[in-house]
């Protein structure tokens, strides 16, 4: 079937950063299954951190990665983290809940 190709997007952000986020079945399954389980069923919330922000870092090893969060209650984020290729678009690394958000430079805030 068409529809199950693993490499088919499952959903684009636009950033406030200015590029797109473009995220595969494939990325999203190897997200939920390998490394945040916890994340199954949150493709919306998401969707969300990446197009609507509180604030986005850049990380601190990698300036072609930023974090992307929310708050979602006191002392609970949503991140989500992307690679930019070649100042183009980008890609979803992972996204997790975390209780800290991590250093490197305010990027964007709102």
């Amino acid at each position: 079937m068409a529809d199950e190709d693993p490499d088919a997007t499952l959903f684009v952000a636009f950033t406030r950063l200015g590029f797109a986020v473009r995220v595969t079945k494939r990325q999203w399954e190897r997200i939920v299954s390998e490394k945040h389980p916890v994340m199954a069923g949150r493709q919306r919330d998401v969707l969300d951190v990446l197009s609507n922000p509180d604030e986005i870092r850049e990380s601190k090893r990698d300036p072609m990665v930023f974090l992307f969060y929310v708050r979602e209650k006191p002392g609970r984020w949503l991140s989500a983290v992307v690679k930019r290729v070649d100042n183009e678009d980008g890609f979803l690394v992972t996204a997790y809940p975390t209780d800290a958000i991590k250093e490197g430079e305010r990027r964007w805030t709102k």
